[in-house]
């Protein structure tokens, strides 16, 4: 169902690929819009390594709410910042895509939790993050997205 990738000597393990998503601080999601249209948007991820899945917030309403509820069915894609060789300009740049399907979660308990831990990947400021959970957590809503395929590689630029 999934092709595999036509560059193998390129390509990551999935350890490599795990940390990639463990660290990233955004990428983006696409998903089947609505009439037919792809609708991809950047949204911060949290990795869950227990259960080997993705969590992104969002309101409960909206564009991407309407078509996740009409076809689960995404990819999320994410790349780190990438390094130089010594004496080259381009950079090399490692890139993940997942495949998966998306389920939204309005459990209150699970949403503060992972709405908390997503927090901590920008700021340490319990204060900050408390009274945006406060403010926000009535009209917040989990995406959770299940990896069906995964897959990295390392690229250069050039």
């Amino acid at each position: 169902m999934f092709q595999e990738l036509k560059r193998k000597k390129q390509a990551l393990t999935n350890d490599q690929c795990i940390s990639i998503l463990k660290s990233t601080k955004r990428g983006v999601l696409s998903i089947y819009g609505l009439e037919g249209y792809p609708y991809g948007m950047p949204l911060n991820p949290y990795y869950e390594e227990e259960s080997g899945k993705l969590y992104f917030h969002s309101g409960k309403f909206g564009h991407k709410i309407d078509a996740l509820k009409e076809n689960p069915r995404a990819s999320f894609c994410v790349y780190d910042e990438g390094y130089r060789k010594d004496g080259e300009w381009a950079l090399n740049i490692s890139s993940v895509i997942v495949f998966g399907e998306v389920q939204l979660i309005e459990e209150k308990s699970k949403v503060e939790d992972i709405c908390r831990k997503l927090s901590y990947q920008f700021t340490d400021d319990e204060a900050y993050i408390e009274g945006e959970i406060e403010k926000s957590l009535s009209a917040t809503v989990l995406l959770e997205f299940t990896i069906h395929n995964i897959c990295g590689k390392i690229v250069n630029e050039a």
